[in-house]
């Protein structure tokens, strides 16, 4: 069979697949499971093009990677072609222990697991499926392994990763302001010291790169909007789970009865295979059939939540630089049992609260090194006048209360 295949890609053009094993790893189900788990979880509410699933990201993601280990190999960066087909193999499986909606409902199911930890799970499960193949794209990973430039690409402040969705989720969503140089800040990485660095050149490049990560936050991935809707579902399937473990009598898919009916850790799934198999199971369809079923549930909750995200009818969301004071709160909650008659229980199902937080560049941990054409090294913030200002440094929290529209309250 042959296994080079050309994959046309809508952003980058025409991807190629590198060999054997990699089309293995991707024509896995583990691998293939991604097609049907969005990018970007519910933005496409908000932006209708945003469609995209991990799958095409993670694609997306090893193209790069393979420019920028031909990059690297140009400047003469000691790459064998087991470190190269290893990296390559590492950045495909970045994502695969994604949950369903990517980051939204990742400890929702298994509260106390992340997807970094479900992709360790896949990972090993998949080494030793190909007897310990991937053995070396694990180290890599996992920082485990010498040559740190290689983890730097998988997983960094400049890694391919970023580069690939900023570039690909604006080119969905539309919102221009995602747009950077991909190609040009590839060009001009390098190694120093086993450390990945950018040649003095890219500067500009990267500096624009980190600005449009800071615009992508507020614009897309924490647009009020989209941000209202993930919460919503959050609380729907909090309020199924809940009266599941009181009466299992309704529609529930049968993967999600397992994560439903018991908390699970990772000793559990490593200990029992079937765990991992059944998450694996659980995709994006899942999740909006069980909304469709239970829009005619007899919990008045339950088939509220499920109808408002079915049809769009989406919580009004306010926004504060100041956390809002418990006596907002209470107006609300008073609010949605005066006016829609709901009980003091139910009331925490219909309304949410909290911050959000972006940080488009973190120099208080290893920051981008920056290298002079004799060789020496700067921080990148040393270089940047941008990089000072504490919008693209530090943290910045929004907070946020959001309830039904038809609630006749102000929060003040």
């Amino acid at each position: 069979m042959n296994k080079r295949k050309i994959i046309n890609d809508p952003v980058y053009g025409f991807i190629t697949i590198a060999n054997d094993l990699i089309f293995d790893v991707i024509q896995h189900p583990y691998f293939q499971r991604l097609r049907n788990i969005r990018q970007l979880g519910l933005t496409h509410l908000v932006y209708p093009g945003a469609q995209h699933t991990r799958f095409q990201h993670s694609l997306g993601a090893m193209h790069l990677m393979q420019q920028a280990l031909d990059t690297l190999r140009d400047k003469d960066a000691d790459i064998t072609d087991e470190e190269y087909e290893a990296t390559l193999l590492a950045i495909l499986l970045h994502d695969i222990g994604h949950a369903p909606f990517s980051h939204l409902l990742e400890r929702t199911f298994i509260s106390s697991m992340n997807h970094e930890q479900f992709t360790s799970l896949f990972m090993d499960a998949l080494n030793r499926q190909y007897e310990g193949r991937l053995t070396l794209a694990i180290r890599i990973f996992e920082d485990m392994y010498p040559k740190r430039f290689l983890h730097q690409l998988v997983s960094g402040q400049l890694d391919v990763d970023r580069l690939d969705y900023l570039t690909r989720d604006s080119f969905f969503s539309g919102v221009a302001e995602g747009v950077i140089g991909t190609e040009r800040i590839i060009k001009m990485l390098n190694v120093s010291n086993n450390e990945l660095v950018a040649d003095v050149k890219a500067v500009y490049s990267i500096e624009k790169f980190i600005i449009s990560r800071r615009l992508m936050y507020w614009q897309v991935y924490l647009h009020k909007t989209v941000h209202v809707a993930e919460m919503m579902l959050v609380l729907c399937l909090r309020r199924a789970k809940d009266l599941w473990l009181q009466s299992p009598h309704f529609f529930l898919p049968e993967k999600m009865r397992i994560f439903f009916e018991k908390e699970y850790r990772k000793p559990d799934f490593e200990q029992n295979p079937s765990l991992l198999e059944a998450y694996a199971d659980l995709t994006d369809e899942d999740i909006w059939f069980s909304l469709k079923q239970w829009r005619f549930h007899s919990d008045r909750v339950l088939s509220e939540l499920s109808n408002r995200l079915y049809e769009r009818n989406l919580f009004r969301i306010e926004l504060s630089e100041q956390a809002f004071p418990e006596e907002c709160i209470s107006r609300v909650r008073q609010a949605l049992q005066r006016q829609l008659l709901f009980d003091e229980e139910t009331c925490d199902y219909m309304m949410a609260h909290g911050k959000m937080e972006n940080r488009a560049y973190n120099k208080t941990t290893s920051s981008i090194l920056i290298m002079e054409k004799d060789g020496t090294l700067h921080p990148l913030e040393e270089l940047s006048d941008h990089l000072n200002h504490r919008t693209l440094s530090e943290k910045v929290s929004k907070y946020f209360m959001a309830y039904p529209k038809e609630l006749q309250v102000k929060a003040e």
